[in-house]
């Protein structure tokens, strides 16, 4: 199975490159699902569901999600009945924290968590010990295991691969907007990555307008701020090749100017 993992799509450029260029990519690449993390598609914060739609119509197997998950309003009104994924690890009734779906008789679960570090305004449930609970569950009623593991510490992603090595085929690291070169199989067997990295503007400031950023960090005070109107793209995933014998990751990316 031949699974691409698209990172953090932000805004409209981020969706409208991948409506112009993922067909190709599908078939250049020989893929046979994808997922993305579209916790920042609408207006930067959030998945409006004309936007979630726009996914499906591309063929988007499955959507993660992450700290942002209920800044449109209006997911409340679909995501119960929707392939999105919000993190396993809210104290939420809304949504579930993991999927588990069928593709060529096979199971695959996919998983949304959450990172506590720096998450400083957020309730959050251990990740670690949802982990656990969410593997049990699974025991025996799926074939594959893929996680999205969104949070802002390297340090944290990366305890928790090791800590998860063996125990899933995949953790992909979302939420940094920054890719890593990290790409690797654990000791284990577990693909890992610390930070898929975002789809979606490349002079920005993780995709929002540079100018408001910097005008922050110079003055200490919070300028409100918007998905940056610059027309270069950049485009960054994993393709997760799990076959069961030697399984790979390998990092692809582009820059459209």
């Amino acid at each position: 199975m031949r699974i691409l993992f698209i990172g953090d799509i932000v805004g409209e450029a981020g969706l409208l490159y991948l409506e112009q260029n993922l067909p190709r990519i599908r078939q250049d690449h020989k893929i046979n699902i994808i997922i993305v993390n579209a916790e920042n598609i609408t207006n930067g914060r959030g998945l409006r569901k004309k936007d979630y739609d726009r996914l499906m119509k591309m063929g988007v197997f499955a959507i993660t999600m992450g700290n942002h998950t209920f800044s449109q309003r209006d997911i409340k009104n679909y995501i119960n009945d929707s392939k999105v994924i919000r993190p396993a690890n809210f104290n939420s009734n809304l949504g579930v924290g993991y999927l588990t779906l069928n593709y060529n008789e096979k199971k695959i679960t996919i998983v949304n968590m959450l990172g506590r570090v720096y998450m400083n305004n957020m309730s959050l449930d251990n990740p670690f010990t949802v982990m656990d609970k969410i593997l049990e569950d699974v025991k025996g009623k799926t074939d594959y295991i893929v996680v999205d593991m969104h949070a802002e510490a390297t340090s944290e992603k990366i305890a928790f691969g090791l800590d998860f090595d063996g125990k899933v085929d995949a953790i992909v690291g979302t939420h940094t907007h920054v890719p890593t070169s990290d790409a690797r199989v654990l000791p284990k067997g577990t693909l890992y990555v610390t930070d898929i990295g975002m789809t979606g503007p490349l002079n920005g400031v993780l995709g929002d307008d540079a100018e408001a950023i910097i005008e922050r960090f110079r003055t200490g005070i919070y300028t409100p701020t918007n998905v940056t109107n610059d027309p270069a793209v950049q485009f960054n995933a994993v393709i997760l090749d799990i076959n069961g014998h030697k399984n790979t990751i390998e990092r692809i990316g582009a820059i459209k100017e």
